[in-house]
């Protein structure tokens, strides 16, 4: 079948969709047939491919510090962030360097060279979902702020707790573009219809200049701005995002196989970054875009954007939300 007659398909909807009303919290999202990926951004959102995907459901916010401390409290989870690093991961390393920290961003007071995100990312010892913006700092008052300065293994813990599991990609995408397929943002193609502002991202030029039209430097509690076609919140900017999938190049693949049923996710062996071959970290997927994106450096609070995230590295940047079947 070719590529019009499968875009002039209906998309497929479950007629034993169940109730919304079944899981407080929870939005149902129809299976469908969609266009993910982009051909006109950043290399690693190509080739842009139709992809079919089953009904699921998704959580309407990311989860809060509130929600993580409520797992925490009951479970006496540590995260990552809060332990020392394996010596035996990072041969040679200054022990130093391996105490429990996270990685946490420091507004620049100029422009700086952006080829080098060392200049506004620092490993802050004692920064952890706590304590965000390191020792000294609190999540007071920020009880509905997204959970940050978490792991994949710490997001996927709390997805077991809470009975459910982290989406895939795929269905990350489908759902951020709340049905309105091939649109460059969430809620369609103009980033400020108005000017309103849809989203909690970086106006000005990154990392030194934010105007915060939006209202916000640092999080903003989930929810603040318009929910997209689904009734999902913040699905571009606030906070990346963890997805499900091994992170794989898809612009780096010769050979594209056909079938929609297929997103052509990673795998952990090819996850790593073949830039840096002294370190075989996997990376996951993360997708949405932070409030740190800016259009001069991170124009990705776009459905169709993806970034590698490490699963050994936490950030003030990166939370998640979760789904279920």
């Amino acid at each position: 079948m070719s590529l019009e007659a499968l875009l002039k398909k209906p998309d497929i909807r479950p007629t034993n969709a169940p109730s919304k009303e079944c899981r407080p919290g929870l939005v149902w999202i129809p299976g469908g047939t969609f266009m993910m990926g982009s051909n006109d951004h950043y290399r690693e959102e190509a080739p842009a491919h139709l992809v079919r995907i089953k009904g699921f459901w998704m959580d309407r916010r990311p989860v809060t510090n509130q929600a993580f401390a409520e797992f925490v409290a009951t479970t006496g989870y540590v995260t990552s962030a809060e332990k020392p690093a394996n010596p035996d991961d990072y041969p040679g390393a200054n022990p130093v360097l391996l105490a429990p920290s996270s990685a946490v961003f420091r507004r620049a007071m100029h422009g700086v060279d952006l080829r080098n995100p060392y200049n506004w990312w620092t490993y802050v010892q004692g920064a952890d979902w706590r304590h965000p913006q390191g020792p000294g700092s609190s999540i007071d008052g920020l009880d509905d702020h997204p959970v940050v300065h978490v792991t994949y293994d710490d997001a996927s813990a709390y997805a077991r707790w809470a009975g459910k599991r982290l989406p895939t990609e795929a269905e990350w995408e489908f759902a951020a573009r709340g049905g309105i397929d091939g649109a460059e943002y969430a809620w369609g193609d103009i980033f400020a219809p108005d000017g309103r502002q849809m989203a909690n991202t970086w106006q000005g030029e990154f990392p030194w200049q934010n105007l915060e039209f939006d209202g916000h430097a640092w999080t903003s509690p989930v929810g603040s701005f318009p929910a997209n076609g689904y009734g999902l919140y913040d699905m571009a900017g606030n906070v990346w995002e963890l997805t499900s999938d091994w992170y794989q190049d898809h612009a780096r693949i010769k050979s594209v196989r056909d079938t929609i049923d297929d997103p052509r996710g990673g795998s952990r062996e090819h996850s790593c970054d073949p830039r840096n071959p002294d370190s075989r970290i996997p990376r996951r997927v993360i997708k949405g875009g932070s409030y740190l994106c800016a259009p001069n450096y991170c124009l990705r609070y776009r459905p169709a954007a993806r970034m590698a995230q490490p699963v050994d590295t936490s950030t003030c940047h990166i939370g998640f939300r979760c789904a279920n079947d």
